[in-house]
């Protein structure tokens, strides 16, 4: 039973003297190990970055070419809407029926003849100067 005693009986032993010295070399090791692990997760990270922004740019610049050509689309149909609207037939139809106009007659029709300008006289122009 005295061995059984022995056991149960807890022993205090005390660690607390024992100095633990810092390992400078494996300190050093492990700061230039994060740091070079540091710095090529960084470069990943620059690479994976780049590599986004010029898929994300090739994205946008093909919805600008779309964009471009649905543009040029509407431009073409207004254009050639504009330009059927322009007909002379169709103008003269559109007074006739609308505005209710009527082409004039030989007779009504005056003409004015620009007269041309007088040349003001030099003395003016020398005054002015």
């Amino acid at each position: 039973m005295s061995i059984d005693v022995e056991y149960a009986i807890k022993k205090d032993i005390r660690n607390n003297p024992v100095v633990r010295e810092i390992d400078e070399r494996q300190r050093h090791e492990m700061r230039r190990t994060l740091g070079l692990s540091v710095l090529v997760v960084g470069m990943l990270l620059f690479s994976a970055w780049q590599s986004f922004r010029m898929v994300n740019t090739g994205i946008h610049i093909e919805k600008l070419r779309v964009q471009l050509r649905e543009e040029q689309a509407l431009s073409r149909q207004l254009r050639l809407e504009f330009e059927t609207l322009r007909a002379p037939h169709l103008i003269e139809e559109r007074a006739r029926q609308e505005l209710h106009l009527v082409a004039p007659t030989p007779a009504e029709t005056v003409v004015f003849q620009r007269a041309p300008a007088a040349a003001a006289p030099r003395a003016i122009v020398a005054s002015a100067r």
